[in-house]
């Protein structure tokens, strides 16, 4: 054989190699992800031949499969619609499926291991049993209310959003955010109905697709001053100490004045903790927080929940929807040592001080429940395709311990005299005991301020029964008052079902 025909045959060897070697890794490592995924018609048409389980809360079907005569023989659709979107997510045929649909998919679908026992049964039957049922523990009435009360808002205001808690178990009585989106559309059998939905949601100019109660982070305002307050409580400070105040505070070396949203609140030179909690005094927290210092701020607020990445909500243990990370930011000058400015700004809840709704209800939750703070959860129960064999119940867990009881109690007498005496008046509820922090939070240059509210109820025998967070963003003037209504109108209904606890 000449040289020619040798390197032709060399080539040939090498090519023929590099083609087995890639068909053992198409098989080997790639099968799993080309078996699932979005484009593969064949499984496409095989999973929808089983009927998807549904989705619960309180007694009511939130996601539904119906059967159809189509290739696809069943249609997921969603009931409450809009009410219930950032919840549930949405399982649609190319696109991905997010939320409660993605985080529990392989139960819904049938394709679990806890359900192999019915899919060893229907091999020898023929039949498809159905997937299994997720259970959640929304409160019915607590998420209509929520839901109803954001987009009927008296200020007029588009986006914000809503979280409600049991501050005994963390599970999540309702969740909702402004402004959402109908899901049905995107599970359309008909792709390019589903994708053009989806692309129209995705442009639409406040961003229905975006869950602002767990994703968006913006500064908090004065709702922040709780975790000050703790701090301040666990350093000397007590309910009756009195500290600096004023009509305006400059911070030493640098930084604009700080002054209080109105003339008439602390001008005195000094006020009690107490007071300060109870009319939202900017200059008596500013120069708290300065005298406290950046490192205790910033390790108070790591107590309560701030910079954590890793928390999900859904089943506990298990995933669920991602929470983004609340932030304490940068008070520091550029050569490491503290800015007095930032730090004064950062202790009133702004600066780059960031909380996501779900931590503003952790915090008003923790207070509320004797400095214990519950891990929230969405998923309540999971059972079977026969509604009788129940494969998982949560059980619930505390997430952390960031204060003592004696602070929590002093934390909680400071948030009922804001509802009783203070800004949070709106968010009372007849029958009983409600606390809370109101926030009005600068949004930028030119822009309406953000209202803010976080709060709970406890009921005649001092048990803590709702904790809340609403956010309005850019509400403007009465923004924080009219989040404080909505926090009571929400947790007043969280309280008459507690089914859905």
């Amino acid at each position: 054989m000449n040289a020619p025909l040798r390197r032709v045959g060399v080539v040939v060897m090498v090519l023929f190699g590099l083609l087995f070697a890639n068909l053992n890794w198409v098989q080997f490592q790639k099968a799993d992800e080309y078996r699932n995924s979005d484009y593969n018609g064949r499984v496409q048409v095989a999973e929808y031949k089983r009927k998807r389980g549904n989705i619960e809360a309180g007694g009511t079907a939130l996601a539904v499969s119906k059967e159809t005569s189509g290739e696809l023989t069943y249609l997921r659709t969603y009931p409450g619609g809009a009410k219930y979107a950032h919840v549930l997510g949405y399982k649609p045929v190319n696109l991905a499926d997010t939320g409660i649909e993605r985080a529990e998919n392989d139960f819904l679908a049938g394709t679990s291991d806890q359900l192999i026992v019915n899919r060893v049964k229907d091999m020898f039957t023929g039949d498809q049993t159905a997937g299994g049922n997720v259970l959640l523990t929304l409160s019915k009435r607590a998420q209509d209310v929520a839901y109803e009360q954001l987009l009927e808002n008296r200020n007029g205001v588009k986006k914000g959003a809503a979280v409600a808690i049991d501050p005994r178990t963390g599970a999540i009585q309702a969740l909702v955010s402004m402004p959402s989106y109908n899901p049905n559309p995107l599970a359309s059998h008909d792709t390019d109905e589903a994708t053009a939905a989806y692309n129209q949601l995705e442009q639409a100019p406040n961003g229905p697709l975006k869950n602002r109660a767990l994703g968006e982070v913006l500064p908090p305002g004065s709702t922040f001053k709780i975790v000050v307050a703790a701090a301040a409580l666990e350093n000397g400070v007590t309910q009756e100490t009195r500290i600096p105040a004023g009509s305006s505070y400059t911070p030493p070396t640098s930084g604009a004045p700080i002054g209080n949203a109105a003339p008439s609140i602390c001008p005195e030179a000094q006020v009690t903790l107490m007071n300060a909690v109870t009319e939202s005094c900017n200059t008596g927290f500013a120069q708290l927080g300065v005298r406290l210092g950046a490192d205790t701020l910033k390790e108070k607020a790591r107590q309560f929940g701030f910079e954590q990445d890793d928390l999900t909500v859904g089943r506990l243990g298990h995933g669920g929807h991602r929470v983004a990370a609340s932030r304490t930011g940068d008070m520091q000058n550029p050569d490491g040592s503290t800015d007095p400015a930032a730090l004064a700004q950062s202790s009133i809840g702004q600066n780059n001080v960031r909380m996501t709704p779900l931590q503003g209800a952790l915090i008003a939750a923790t207070v509320a429940h004797g400095g214990s703070q519950m891990r929230p959860y969405l998923v309540r129960q999971l059972l079977g395709p026969d509604r009788t064999t129940n494969y998982y119940t949560a059980d619930p867990r505390e997430l952390r311990r960031p204060i003592s009881g004696q602070v929590a109690a002093d934390l909680r007498e400071m948030m009922e005299s804001v509802v009783q005496n203070g800004t949070g008046r709106n968010a009372r509820i007849p029958g009983y005991t409600v606390g809370g922090k109101t926030g009005t939070a600068q949004s930028g240059p030119g822009t309406p301020d953000h209202g803010w509210f976080i709060g709970f109820a406890l009921d005649k025998d001092g048990n803590a029964v709702s904790a809340v967070c609403v956010l309005l963003e850019e509400a403007g003037s009465g923004g924080s008052a009219e989040a404080a209504r909505i926090g009571g109108e929400i947790m007043q209904a969280a309280i008459a079902s507690p089914g859905g606890r």
